[in-house]
């Protein structure tokens, strides 16, 4: 090939240490070492999973649940699917918002408001109270 020089037994090779210590440094850089250690990254990934999953539990729960009971009351009063429509979109709305008080962590589990202290009159959001 041309431009590369040609290797023969005596052309110097590079010391193992040096190719090492170069390993090791790029290593560090590809892992992302130099910001945070490997089981604190492992474990905000672990952490990320499980509120995606939470947060697919509480949409299709609710869901569930008003699928449930619409069809229930549909059998129960023999009204067809009114009740079981209506709860559908009921499932919906109240898994949306079970979704939004986990993203925005208002309170934690749905039903329960925020218990921290407020601090100057603030909501608990952070915000101004009205």
């Amino acid at each position: 090939m041309r431009g590369l020089p040609e290797m023969t037994e005596d052309t110097p090779q590079p010391p193992n240490e040096d190719l090492d210590s170069r390993l090791r440094e790029a290593r560090k850089r590809l892992d992302g070492e130099d910001d945070a250690p490997r089981h604190q990254r492992s474990q905000d990934m672990g952490t990320g999973i499980a509120l995606a999953a939470r947060i697919g539990t509480e949409l299709v729960a609710a869901v569930a649940v008003a699928v449930g009971i619409g069809w229930l009351l549909d059998w129960w009063l023999e009204t067809g699917p009114w009740f079981l429509i209506t709860f559908i979109f009921l499932g919906a709305g109240a898994g949306v918002m079970n979704v939004y008080r986990v993203a925005n962590r208002l309170g934690g589990t749905a039903g329960y408001r925020d218990q921290r202290p407020r601090q100057n009159g603030a909501g608990p959001d952070g915000g101004e109270e009205k």
